[in-house]
């Protein structure tokens, strides 16, 4: 099991990502959760195979068409939590 942080930067807020995170999030079967960060990122924490984790990756450095993607930081999640589902935090 791979447990990934990402952090993505760009117009990802106001503009329906958490929603079309979730939805792929979903779709591809990883647990964890989106949600919007002050300096105006959108921070995503994921678990699942590594393929699983790939595809999520690949997805949020195109986002969704409402969303301008310019960057995104992936890195390995630290925490110790064990996620069920993937949920959108506010």
């Amino acid at each position: 099991m791979v447990k990934k942080q990402f952090f993505v930067f760009g117009i990802v807020q106001g503009v329906g990502f958490r929603y079309f995170t979730w939805r792929e999030a979903t779709k591809i079967g990883v647990q964890g959760f989106v949600r919007n960060r002050q300096d105006g990122s959108v921070e995503v924490v994921a678990t699942g195979s590594e393929e699983q984790i790939t595809a999520l990756h690949n997805w949020l450095m195109q986002g969704p068409r409402t969303a301008t993607v310019e960057h995104v930081i992936a890195q390995c999640y630290e925490g110790s939590e064990a996620f069920e589902g993937f949920n959108v935090l506010h």
